[in-house]
């Protein structure tokens, strides 16, 4: 059995439902399978690594409906986000009740297996509306809610074989393994920092003011599905390993992907991020600016003021910290809280702007976006869509 060191996990527990051997595999082959997608995929491997403990399984009727409707499982224990598993009608019908399944992707590889003790119909409006705080189409995580099967099947499950990550892979660990990096780093308090954007010069400001404070920062950007105009995760890891390389303490910070969908889901998401960083061994946690926002769905600070009210519960220290700018008449970067100067003294651009400005080959002002990053993001989406014209 591993030492878990750090941090007591999420829950209480460090979950590990992984089964890599053949015998397992052979019997899984034997079973009735059901294909998931690539978001049902990065689910089942976050059960099965511990980063989503305390979960077990995909969740069943009484913990999905205590998630939707009280941000708590059925224990007690705080969650904000149901995991879940939707299917068609026509394949709910199709699997038996407390039958054991084999969860395979599109190509026929399984990846688990998972005992069926539940098969429900989901209320999709009032989870739209408690978790995403909106039951508009137009929000991507709607959308997909919408979209997806409408029976939920939850259960138990089994991990029997660890998702691909390709080129990403040297950058991947699972909780069990970041937790003993930062004990052999001698590392007592780590920082997480949750992305899946380029890290421009404001969230290097915030990332390295929170480093002030604790002995290292826990880089864990987003990998797994995204919206269509993000920045593919490709082009993004080599952005973090450029600024990295150039404007970082290499003994303070450790990058490691984070195998996950992007759900957009705002505060509700945050708490979930903060869950994941908590089991991936992390102290602390810097909430900013719309965290995992989208659009204009939520307040700027509502993540902030969510954190605030469960961090009790949470276990962990907060970093939650005002919008970013340059100020000109400062000669560095500040926010509100420490900047005197009226707005026309601030250089600040939306992401939007960002990314149009990348997209057309236009580097970003130093002030916004380090040289180095902003060149290595216009020439990896130049190569994006060169194949995409030649595909």
């Amino acid at each position: 059995m591993q030492t878990v060191y750090g941090i007591k996990a999420h829950g209480g527990q460090l979950i590990n439902l992984e089964d890599f051997s053949e015998t397992t595999a052979q019997a899984a082959a034997q079973l009735p399978s059901l294909t998931i997608n690539a978001w049902n995929l990065s689910d089942l491997e976050l059960i099965g690594i511990g980063g989503f403990s305390p979960l077990t399984g995909f969740m069943t009727s009484d913990d999905y409906h205590a998630v939707v409707k009280n941000m708590h499982l059925m224990s007690g224990v705080l969650w904000s986000i149901p995991i879940t598993l939707p299917v068609t009608k026509e394949q709910a019908a199709a699997i038996e009740l407390n039958s054991t399944i084999a969860l395979k992707d599109q190509s026929g590889v399984i990846y688990g297996t998972m005992v069926v003790e539940d098969k429900f119909v989901p209320d999709k409006q009032l989870e739209a509306q408690n978790v995403y705080g909106t039951t508009d189409l137009a929000h991507p995580g709607v959308k997909r809610l919408f979209e997806n099967g409408d029976v939920y099947l939850g259960g138990a499950i089994k991990l029997l074989k660890k998702p691909s990550h390709g080129e990403f892979s040297d950058y991947y660990m699972e909780p069990i393994e970041t937790r003993k990096l930062f004990h052999d780093l001698g590392w007592k308090t780590i920082v997480g920092f949750q992305t899946r954007n380029p890290i421009h010069r404001a969230h290097e400001y915030i990332q390295k003011l929170a480093l002030e404070n604790v002995d290292g920062l826990f880089l864990n950007p987003l990998v797994g599905e995204t919206k269509a105009d993000d920045i593919p995760a490709d082009v993004r890891m080599e952005s973090y390993k450029t600024i990295l390389k150039y404007y970082y303490p290499k003994d303070r910070v450790r990058l490691v992907i984070y195998p996950a969908a992007m759900r957009y889901a705002g505060p509700k998401e945050a708490i979930l991020h903060a869950i994941v960083r908590k089991n991936y061994g992390c102290t602390d946690f810097i909430v900013g600016r719309d965290h995992a926002g989208v659009g204009d769905y939520y307040g700027t600070y509502e993540a902030q003021e969510l954190i605030t009210a469960v961090q009790s519960e949470l276990g962990m220290h907060f970093f939650k910290f005002d919008n970013a700018f340059y100020c000109k008449k400062c000669g560095s970067m500040a926010t509100q809280k420490t900047c005197p100067h009226p707005a026309s003294d601030h250089i600040s651009l939306s992401g939007t702007k960002v990314r149009k400005m990348l997209a057309e080959g236009t580097v970003p002002p130093k002030e916004v976006s380090r040289p180095e990053v902003a060149q290595v993001l216009i020439d990896g989406l130049k190569r994006k869509r060169e194949a995409e014209v030649h595909a």
